[in-house]
């Protein structure tokens, strides 16, 4: 369901799914040529960026932090007194961002800053539509590396990295207290305890799903088996899902399905959403999940909370296997206030209002020396995300066409293919490969 974000009674000025009042400052000639020819495919029409009245526009996707008008407000109200100037925010729905950035770039009304999907940063660089801020953000090495890799493009950053989640495994408490259960170290350890659960736990409950819609649930053992989705050799990307590692990884996560029995049937159309509300039912002891779902669990049944725990994914012969980095990044548009938009970009990053975002939306900061501060937690629930997140996390192929990747859903049919009987490991993943191939390397 989508938030209620009320509206702001004083402040800065905070719009919620309508027109941002912006400028139309012109894109470089060849940017603006790039954007049109992207907006093409999105229905849209190449664009400017900011507001012509003295306004900082900033874009804010919807939906992450349940009380972020009232955040917003506070970080407006600070900047104004600081610069002088007012603030604009207006928050833009997850679903319909990527038409309303592409038909910006054509129309001229983007904002000065915005907050963008990893996936977006890479794409939006390479029609010039971002400014490059390698020089502003200084020493990378204090940021989240994945979170760097994924606003890297052609060797410079675009986008500031801003908020992370990732994906550990959350697990019941008192199904492990009752079956005399340790937390597993390595995949060995993972698959038996699994199936422990699964003989001798209670017959409606799933030990340890195996969700065919989501990749995200699949990747870190492609990853911790060393396999990769994707390599880049110059400007040719090469699918790497059926070499030899990749397919070590795909064959463990499916055979704890097919092989083992430690998922339910079902699963292999479940998403991420699916996992989380059978937990929240009560009937899954374990599963992959993002560092934000405590929270939810916590707040659909506060019972259940009380019985919840967390530890990184292990790796086949211990350590972690890396567990994607989603998140966000902010970055400022050609054409707008960019000196402006910068300071707005450095009081967002800050560590009080960094703090403050991680308390209200649980998801994980992007510097480094923050996360750290967060993995040395007592909360056994926020620990363990931390260190997955400093020690394992990675990225997707930072590629501009790998958007469209996701939106053709290659990996979840990969798996499904798979857990449905369709085919084996390596036809489905060779059949991967190629959509990989076909999409990453055509032309923008």
């Amino acid at each position: 369901m989508e938030p209620k974000i009320p509206q702001p009674a004083t402040g800065h000025r905070t719009r919620r799914g309508t027109p941002a009042r912006t400028g139309r400052r012109a894109l470089p000639a060849a940017a603006a040529a790039a954007a049109l020819g992207l907006a093409a495919t999105a229905c849209g029409g190449g664009g400017g960026a900011g507001g012509d009245d003295g306004t900082l526009t900033v874009w804010i996707m919807e939906g992450t932090n349940p009380d972020a008008t009232e955040y917003f407000e506070a970080v407006g109200e600070r900047f104004e007194e600081e610069h002088g100037m007012p603030v604009e925010v207006e928050f833009v729905p997850w679903a319909d961002a990527h038409d309303k950035f592409t038909k910006g770039m054509a129309g001229g009304t983007l904002p000065d800053v915005a907050e963008l999907g990893t996936t977006f940063t890479p794409e939006f660089a390479e029609v010039g539509a971002l400014v490059e801020l390698t020089d502003r953000v200084g020493d990378t090495g204090a940021y989240n590396p994945a979170l760097v890799e994924a606003g890297t493009y052609g060797g410079e950053v675009y986008g500031m990295p801003w908020y992370a989640g990732i994906r550990s495994i959350i697990y019941r408490t008192d199904v492990f207290e009752e079956l005399d259960l340790e937390v597993p170290e390595n995949w060995d350890e993972l698959r038996e305890t699994a199936k422990t659960i699964a003989e001798e736990g209670e017959d409606d409950m799933t030990a340890f799903p195996v969700p065919g819609a989501a990749p995200y649930s699949v990747m870190p053992f492609i990853w911790g088996a060393g396999g990769d989705i994707a390599e880049q050799d110059g400007d040719q990307w090469t699918g790497t899902l059926s070499s030899e590692k990749s397919l070590e990884g795909l064959e463990f996560y499916t055979g704890l399905a097919l092989e083992d029995g430690v998922s339910s049937t079902g699963a292999s159309t479940w998403k991420e959403t699916d996992v989380q509300d059978n937990f929240v039912d009560g009937k899954v002891a374990m599963a992959i999940s993002g560092s934000w779902t405590p929270a939810a669990i916590a707040e659909a049944d506060p019972d259940l909370a009380e019985n919840l725990g967390a530890f990184p994914i292990p790796g086949p012969d211990g350590g972690y296997s890396p567990s994607f980095m989603g998140g966000s990044h902010l970055g400022m548009f050609a054409g707008g206030n960019e000196d402006a938009a910068w300071s707005y970009i450095e009081l967002l990053t800050g560590d009080e209002f960094a703090q403050r975002w991680t308390e209200e939306s649980t998801y994980f900061p992007g510097r480094q020396d923050q996360i750290e501060a967060l993995a040395e937690s007592d909360d056994p629930l926020v620990a363990p995300f931390a260190v997955q997140a400093l020690e394992a996390g990675a990225s997707a192929p930072v590629a501009p066409q790998w958007g469209q990747v996701e939106g053709k859903q290659v990996i979840p049919e990969m798996t499904q293919s798979v857990l449905n009987g369709d085919a084996t490991a390596e036809e489905a993943a060779k059949k991967a490969d190629e959509t990989i191939d076909a999409t990453l390397n055509q032309e923008s």
